[in-house]
C-alpha cells in the first residue's frame, strides 16, 4: 500500500489539497463515505457479535465502528485503494457481496457511483455531505428488506470497473485482483434504498438478490 494512504474517516478526515481538482474532492469525500458505510452494511447484517464494533460518530451521524484491528483495516485499505479510479470516474459499482458455504451469492449491497468528469465548478462540501448522510440513515433502518444469512456466511468487498486502471500508474491498483466468485445466471431481484444525483456525484444504493428461478436451480 503507498505511504499516503488517506487517513480513516473514524480518526479524522482525509487532508483536502488547495489546488485538488473537484473530481478529486468528491473522490475524496466518496472514499471516506464508502468505508462508514461498509462498515454500516456488515454490522447491520450481524455476522460479527455487537460488541465487535464501538459506536463513533460520522457527519453527525451515529454509526459504527469495527474495534478489530484487522477488519478495520480490511475495508479501510479496499475503499482507499478505489481513490485514484473513482477519481477518474473508472470505479462503476462498490458492491459488499455475502456468499453461502457453497460460495454462492446470497446478497448484494451495490453503491453504484458516477463522478462527474466534466464538472468544474467548486465542490460545495457541506451540501454533498448533506445528501451522504441521509444513505447512513436509511441504511441503518434498512434490515428488513435484507435477506436472513447463515451463521457461516463470509463477505468480501468487490469492485466493478468501467475500464481497468493501469497497474503501472496506479499502486493502489496492484490490490485489487481479477475475481473467480460465482455468478448468478438469471437476472437479480433489485431493491432499492437510497438515490441522489448532483452535478459532481451520483450515487445509488440498492440490493441485490437472486431471482426465484436461481434459488430453484441451485
Amino acid at each position: 500500500m503507498p505511504n499516503s494512504k488517506p487517513k480513516s474517516p473514524f480518526s479524522g478526515k482525509m487532508e483536502r489539497k488547495d489546488n485538488q481538482s473537484p473530481q478529486g474532492e468528491v473522490a475524496g469525500i466518496l472514499v471516506e463515505f464508502l468505508e462508514v458505510a461498509i462498515t454500516s452494511v456488515v454490522y447491520l447484517k450481524g455476522i460479527y457479535p455487537s460488541g465487535a464494533f464501538e459506536r463513533r460518530r460520522y457527519m453527525n451521524v451515529v454509526v459504527k465502528r469495527a474495534r478489530h484491528p484487522q477488519l478495520r483495516e480490511y475495508i479501510h485499505s479496499a475503499v482507499s485503494g478505489l481513490l485514484p479510479s473513482i477519481q477518474k470516474g473508472l470505479v462503476e459499482r462498490v458492491a459488499v457481496t455475502f456468499f453461502n458455504t457453497d460460495n454462492i451469492p446470497m446478497e448484494r449491497f451495490i453503491f453504484k457511483l458516477m463522478v462527474n468528469q466534466s464538472f468544474g465548478s467548486k465542490v460545495e462540501e457541506s451540501d454533498l455531505e448533506f445528501s451522504l448522510r441521509s444513505f447512513l440513515i436509511k441504511l441503518s433502518v434498512s434490515q428488513s428488506l435484507t435477506t436472513v444469512l447463515p451463521r457461516d456466511c463470509r463477505w468480501e468487498i468487490m469492485a466493478y470497473f468501467r475500464s481497468l486502471p493501469q497497474v503501472s500508474t496506479s499502486k493502489d491498483a496492484e490490490m485489487w485482483i481479477p475475481t473467480d466468485t460465482k455468478q448468478w445466471q438469471q437476472p437479480p431481484l433489485i431493491t432499492p434504498i437510497k438515490s441522489m444525483n448532483s452535478e459532481p456525484l451520483g450515487l445509488q444504493l440498492y440490493l441485490e438478490h437472486p431471482s426465484p428461478a436461481e434459488q430453484v436451480s441451485g
